[in-house]
């Protein structure tokens, strides 16, 4: 305790000490312990004065006070505003997720619709990330079920293509998307450049909110086409209509009086909260979204909200209106923030009465329902970890169980994945998957690749998080079976892990499900009845594993499917190797190219048309 104390009363009089060389400038300050990590990061209208308060130790929470007995140092940056200082604040906290601040855990990743720029027949497509590239963005959209059947439905009204730019270019004859009547075959010209450009910007202004006249118009090209006893074409201004129908049906909640807004609703029980947000644009419904952050007990539940919205903006765009429950602290500020980034006015209200407070009411119910199921599922997931510690003689049920399994296809490619879930069920933002990169292991050799996984693991964990609990397993569950079970023990020798108990799952002799066993060092195989809920439990991680694993091998796969020797060619950029097979086709036939040709292709001068040229046929 004196070691505490002590510790405590140094942080406070190096904080009073650098305290008295400030200015009263608004400003952001970041505390820092002796390892040189960021404990924490705050704002500032008066620097000065803030950074006393954190000297009056016998006023700071308990979780405050072990903030000040580690920090050693402290770095500032002076701001013109409070605004900016807000800014700033939120920026660092996201980049450097310090540990004593509110951070918002979030994994949501927001799905954008794009209609891409720079190309005669724009592509339809779906977008996550930041929006640097040419082209219109509409959203953001809750969920990728959202954003899916939006974009199914958009390809039957507006018959744009799905395809990436490489493969239109070298199609000759429709694929199955023309055969379903989802695209109108640009590629091999059955819709002239000027009617494609048509549908797009129709598809434009139907993202934009002009639904009803985008409708209207297709009524009567119908009407004037089955006049004409056009009826085949008629029938595809049906089905259009029809298409766009199916969009508005699923806009079940009134928005007449909002056209581009973000619904927050917060509500607390039972010691947790739940934060339902609901997306408003054009006046079309763009999904809801349900968050359960964690947070102190010294912390209120609209400090906690507020740092959402903080947080969720430094990716998320800006709307015109944020309509919410409660109140927040700072409003005002928020506000003055949110205008400077969006070079626009925006305003944050808590509507009482009318259909904007009926929106957040709605908000309101469904986080209220979300916090019901989500504490019911928590219980259920609690009371599976208590008959997993029993079953597998853990000390406690786990908080955190790691999965890991490979993926190859005879070696090729492999990678490595690795799954985490536990109280709160699957922890997606933990995720991680492994390129395998020793060149030494022999081809297909899953216990090499499994040993440089765990190596590299817990290598990087003991390095850096090694007083970050959280971040460490209780346990690891490998897919497999005596063998990867003694391949991690070894890992886990020579790194000094005594404390991580080491479960393998292999499946029975004819590989059904249902009739696995459990291998676990110091103990005999363990195999449980075919309708044990643990059971079922740890059939769900193992192929959760699977699942995650093969995508990450697939994605590597197509990766290296589009890497092509062209990428190899000094001075050929993406602009240029986009240019090169959009005018011969395939990477194989811009390296049988002859000079002259190359020469031809727009955007390549003759210097590098020679240095392609002498790079395919070995001159120079």
């Amino acid at each position: 305790m004196t070691n505490i104390l002590s510790s405590l009363e140094q942080g406070a009089l190096m904080i009073k000490s650098t305290a008295q060389k400030l200015t009263f400038q608004p400003g952001v300050y970041r505390m820092i312990n002796s390892r040189d990590e960021v404990l924490y990061v705050g704002k500032a209208k008066n620097l000065k004065k803030r950074v006393i308060s954190y000297t009056h130790v016998e006023r700071l929470p308990i979780r405050l006070q072990r903030m000040v007995a580690e920090t050693v140092r402290m770095e500032f940056v002076t701001t013109h505003t409070e605004a900016e200082a807000l800014l700033l604040e939120v920026n660092l906290i996201k980049k450097l997720a310090p540990r004593y601040n509110i951070l918002m855990r979030d994994s949501k990743s927001f799905a954008f619709i794009r209609i891409t720029g720079g190309h005669p027949y724009p592509q339809l497509t779906k977008h996550r990330g930041a929006r640097n590239l040419p082209g219109d963005y509409y959203g953001p959209f809750a969920s990728g079920e959202a954003v899916n059947t939006t974009l199914t439905v958009l390809h039957r009204a507006f018959l744009l293509r799905s395809c990436p730019d490489t493969i239109f270019a070298s199609r000759k004859r429709p694929c199955l998307q023309y055969q379903i009547k989802r695209c109108s075959a640009p590629c091999v010209n059955y819709i002239s450049e000027k009617d494609y450009q048509k549908l797009a910007e129709e598809t434009r202004e139907f993202l934009a909110g002009k639904s009803s006249q985008i409708q209207k118009d297709l009524a009567s090209r119908m009407e004037e086409a089955s006049n004409a006893r056009e009826y085949e074409r008629a029938a595809v201004f049906r089905d259009r209509i029809r298409a766009l129908s199916t969009i508005q049906a699923r806009q079940i909640i009134n928005t007449t009086h909002v056209t581009d807004a973000d619904v927050f609703a917060l509500y607390e029980g039972e010691g947790r909260i739940c934060i339902q947000l609901f997306l408003f644009r054009h006046g079309s419904n763009y999904g809801s979204y349900s968050f359960f952050p964690s947070y102190g007990e010294d912390v209120a539940p609209e400090e906690v909200l507020e740092a959402y919205i903080a947080q969720f903006y430094e990716e998320a765009p800006l709307p015109e209106e944020i309509l919410l429950n409660v109140p927040l602290p700072q409003t005002k500020l928020l506000e003055e923030a949110f205008a400077q980034k969006r070079k626009k006015r925006l305003y944050i209200r808590v509507p009482r009465t009318g259909p904007k407070a009926d929106l957040v009411n709605h908000a309101l119910q469904n986080a209220k329902e979300s916090l019901e199921r989500h504490l019911s599922e928590r219980a259920s997931q609690q009371n599976l970890l208590q008959a997993f510690m029993e079953k597998f003689h853990l000390p406690v049920p786990p908080h955190r169980i790691e999965v890991y399994d490979n993926s190859h296809i005879q070696g090729a490619l492999p990678v490595g994945a690795m799954v985490v879930a536990g109280l709160e069920g699957f922890q997606k933002n933990a995720y991680r998957k492994f390129n395998i990169r020793s060149k030494d292991m022999a081809r297909g050799d899953d216990y090499a690749m499994l040993r440089e996984v765990l190596t590299r693991r817990f290598s990087r964990a003991l390095a850096e998080d090694k007083d970050d609990t959280a971040q460490w397993p209780d346990v690891v569950l490998i897919d497999g079976g005596k063998g990867q079970l003694s391949a991690a023990e070894a890992v886990f020798a020579d790194l000094g892990i005594s404390d991580i108990r080491l479960i393998a799952i292999a499946k029975g002799s004819d590989r059904n499900a249902g009739r696995e066993t459990f291998f676990m060092s110091g103990y005999a195989p363990i195999s449980l009845p075919p309708h044990d809920k643990v059971l079922y439990f740890l059939q769900r991680l193992r192929d959760e594993v699977h699942r995650y694993a093969i995508g990450a091998h697939r994605t590597r796969r197509t990766k290296a499917i589009r890497t092509s020797k062209l990428d190899e060619v000094p001075g050929v950029g993406g602009a240029r190797k986009r240019a090169l097979l959009q005018h011969f086709g395939s990477a194989k036939a811009v390296e049988g190219a002859g000079l002259k040709d190359l020469e031809m292709v727009k955007g390549v001068s003759k210097n590098l048309a020679k240095k392609i040229y002498d790079y395919f046929h070995g001159h120079g």
